[in-house]
Parts: structure tokens; sequence; C-alpha cells
């Protein structure tokens, strides 16, 4: 977190999946995350290159990747694989690349989607973007949290 307040601009947000990747990006000033795209490039290295090249496309200036928790806190192996990417990340883009706590996200918004009555393949391609939007907005809230 520290990295990302050195920062001013956009950041993006990632949830980072072996199948598929949601991806958000905030507003310049960090108040608002939006939901931009769900990408399945296929593999850690050519997701690694796509999110490196939207991050560039968009101008962003830190990303931040969610880090799958388990709720008694400990880190299994698939957090230690979200580590390896934003590792990959951070080598690609020369960005600041933090990692943010995602517990409790996909259930959120699983909670929206069906709120929402979103079902079927629609929920399958929009329910990853919806999570890296929740990731950054609680990202960016923590931020301002810290700030003031």
């Amino acid at each position: 977190m520290e990295a990302l307040m050195q920062t001013q601009g956009k950041i993006m947000g990632v949830d980072f999946g072996d199948v598929r990747t949601g991806i958000a990006v905030s507003d310049p000033s960090r108040l608002l995350a939006s939901g931009m795209a769900c990408i399945s490039p296929g593999g850690i290295e050519k997701t690694a290159d796509a999110v490196a090249a939207l991050a560039k496309e968009h101008r962003v200036a830190a990303i931040v990747v969610g880090l799958p928790v388990n709720m008694d806190g400990s880190e299994g192996a698939r957090a230690e694989r979200c580590r390896k990417f934003a590792d990959m990340l951070k080598a690609r883009t020369g960005l600041a690349v933090a990692m943010f706590d995602e517990r409790m996200t996909t259930m959120t918004a699983s909670r929206y989607l069906n709120e929402s009555d979103t079902r079927g393949k629609k929920r399958k391609n929009v329910i990853d973007t919806l999570s890296a939007q929740i990731i950054l907005q609680n990202c960016l809230d923590r931020l301002r949290y810290m700030k003031g």
C-alpha cells in the first residue's frame, strides 16, 4: 500500500485467475473504480503480457492485484501464484504493484449479481470484472483512510 501512496494517477485493479482475469481502473483522482474488462489470454505469462499492455494503454500509475487469503489469514498455493503474477507485472511495467486482500470479494460480487438477477453465461463474463472493481474500490477507500 505504501508504494501506491507514493504515486499519483489512475490505479488498475486485477482479479487474477487461471482461466479469466478481471480488470478495473480508477479515475485519476482515485475516488471511483470502474470495471473495464475480463480477459482470457491463457496462462500466467500471456495474462501478464495482456495486463501490462492494458496498463500502458490506459496510462495507469500503479496496479493492485487481489491476494486470495484464507479466512484464517493464512496463504496457500493460490496466493503464491498471485504474488508471482504481481512480480511479473512489476517487471513488465516498471510500475508500483501492490497486493490487496480479496477475502469475500467473490461473495460480494455474487450477491450483487443475484440482486440484479444476472445469470448464466453473462454472469460468468461479469463476475471477474466486478470482483476486480470491488478489490480496487476497497483499495481506493483504504488509501483515502490512510491519508486522512
